[in-house]
């Protein structure tokens, strides 16, 4: 008989593990043959060495999962039982260990790491260690925004980096900013919110805002980068599908010495005026060829929010 502990801290984080009416556990005690309790802010699992290792990882990787997303499922939890078990389907190399390959990305967050869960993701963050200019094109959930912001706190604890830029083209989707409350500020807000969101999951509060008034964290509108060169900078840019071909050309040489950029976008939520190309599609094709620069294509299968995120991109390209 062999046994592992593993900590939990978080009393909420054992109930996401656990699953409703501890259906997860359950699941694992079954499909692994292995005793699991909790006692005193510890998981203990007992069983056979090798079915008490899968366990000790499926938990593991549920955390990851958990803090990548903020929930799993049941059909996340058999998915990484079917890749620890190796029922994995279509002969292919589990995805968990393909993504597992390139490491985990380091935030400030105490305890707290990032790790690519797909190949695709995986593909992503090697391409940004690798090059100084990434794209990546995918559809929503597929972590480009989250992944990205993790690389460049990365780096700037590493000290790689002196300056974490963010920017984003303020384009409506439907509701004019001349109608929206408050000042110049006020307005812009609600379009970095999810740029400020991903950072507060990377580091405390404190440093946070505290990086953000020594202006070691900008997070700027797209049109504030006219006229800038940011040296020993990680620059990222999302949402670039609503950039026009002129903006994506001033964007692309604001880049200075020591300074690595990644642009992110959706192509399929384009919000440009009508007949507007997109600088996105047309970066891609201009830059190609380049050396230093990597494109990342994420796709359904790179979808880590809720399941049904899926479902909708699935049912709307069905339309399409």
């Amino acid at each position: 008989m062999f046994e592992a502990s593993l900590p939990l801290g978080d009393p909420a984080l054992t109930l996401s593990l656990f699953g409703p009416r501890d259906q997860h556990v359950r699941k694992l005690r079954e499909a692994l043959a292995v005793d699991i309790t909790h006692r005193e802010g510890e998981l203990r699992i007992r069983g056979d060495e090798k079915a008490v290792a899968q366990a000790a990882e499926a938990f593991q990787r549920m955390r990851a999962r958990i803090a990548l997303t903020g929930h799993v499922d049941a059909e996340d939890v058999n998915d990484m039982l079917a890749e620890l078990t190796g029922d994995a389907t279509n002969g292919q190399a589990a995805p968990a260990a393909a993504a597992a390959s390139v490491g985990p990305v380091e935030t400030m967050a105490p305890g707290r790491a990032v790790r690519p869960r797909t190949p695709g993701q995986a593909r992503y963050v090697e391409a940004i260690r690798k090059n100084d200019l990434v794209f990546t094109i995918g559809p929503a959930g597929t972590g480009k925004t989250y992944l990205a912001v993790a690389m460049a706190v990365e780096h700037l604890r590493r000290k790689q980096v002196r300056k974490l830029v963010m920017v984003r083209p303020a384009v409506e989707a439907g509701e004019n900013l001349g109608f929206l409350p408050g000042d110049l500020q006020a307005k812009i807000n609600p379009y970095l919110r999810p740029l400020f969101d991903a950072l507060r999951e990377m580091m405390d509060y404190e440093t946070l805002q505290r990086f953000t008034q020594q202006d070691v964290i900008e997070v700027i509108p797209l049109a504030y980068m006219r006229g800038r060169t940011l040296n020993e900078a990680f620059i990222i840019l999302d949402e670039a599908q609503n950039t026009t071909i002129g903006q994506m050309k001033m964007f692309l040489t604001r880049i200075g010495a020591g300074s690595k950029v990644v642009v992110s976008g959706d192509v399929t939520q384009n919000d440009l005026p009508p007949r507007t190309r997109s600088g996105l599609n047309d970066a891609v094709r201009r830059l190609k060829d380049i050396e230093g620069f990597e494109l990342v294509r994420l796709g359904k299968r790179d979808i880590v929010r809720h399941r049904l995120v899926q479902r909708i991109v699935e049912a709307y390209e069905k339309d399409e």
